[in-house]
């Protein structure tokens, strides 16, 4: 599937998904404890945003999640569990197909997203969030949909990056399709989001600036500047970071 580069209008970089550092050094986006954010994790929701019928006649629900931990957090479906389609009269149905999660990715507090890009880098597909029924022409009002997921919050470590697991039941009622959604904020939280100059700090006082983005054939391309006040040389390392655009589909590769 090709992806459409002018759509990324408004693209955020996940700094948290990609950026670190070697020789006595690495990047931490900052704590959101300091940003002023105080609330209560409601955990992951979501929201059905279309019910049709796939390629091969099953049915099939598109899914929005959204990120409401306040904190950053990467999500994905029970291992060897199906979405449970409750028809009511109870009647209960499991997914034939089900593609739910962030892709591995961490997703921003107050954001929402329907897709991520998978497959190889010279070959990258998107995968859209979706379930599918086999056998079902349509839903029957008061229909819910419930899974078993889990996620983790927090900064991502490398070292530790499942730590601190936490397993929910997702619910989505069937009588609410939101069909017209903005994207990738769905709760704007003050302090996330920080200007293109803000400066990143890194342990002994290092710190990197983005210095300019532009669109090249290839893709966006970050020019970053690094200050290092120490007496001794530190190397930086940038990586290529994730963004989440207007479509609400996160890109690893551009």
């Amino acid at each position: 599937m090709s992806i459409n580069k002018k759509n990324m209008i408004f693209i955020i970089p996940i700094l948290v998904c990609a950026l670190f550092l070697y020789s006595c050094a690495y990047i931490v986006v900052p704590d959101l404890a300091d940003s002023g954010i105080s609330a209560e994790s409601r955990g992951w929701t979501a929201v059905a945003t279309e019910i049709g019928e796939s390629e091969s006649g099953d049915l099939r629900i598109y899914i929005t999640i959204r990120n409401e931990t306040y904190n950053w957090s990467a999500m994905k479906a029970a291992e060897g569990k199906p979405a449970v389609l409750d028809a009511g009269d109870s009647e209960t149905i499991n997914s034939n197909t089900a593609f739910l999660g962030t892709g591995g990715h961490r997703l921003a507090p107050g954001f929402q997203m329907r897709g991520y890009m998978t497959g190889k880098p010279a070959e990258p597909e998107i995968q859209l969030i979706y379930v599918e029924y086999e056998g079902i022409e349509e839903i029957t009002p008061g229909s819910r949909l419930s899974m078993d997921v889990s996620y983790v919050t927090g900064e991502l470590n490398y070292f530790y990056q499942d730590v601190g697991e936490v397993n929910q039941k997702l619910e989505i009622d069937l009588d609410q399709v939101a069909g017209d959604l903005t994207y990738p904020i769905t709760e704007p939280i003050e302090g996330l989001i920080k200007e293109p100059d803000s400066q990143i700090e890194a342990i002994n006082d290092n710190t990197i600036t983005l210095a300019n983005v532009s669109r090249t054939d290839a893709g966006l391309e970050f020019t970053w500047r690094n200050f290092n006040p120490s007496e001794y040389p530190l190397k930086v390392h940038i990586g290529e970071p994730p963004v989440i655009g207007e479509d609400g589909i996160i890109l690893w590769h551009l």
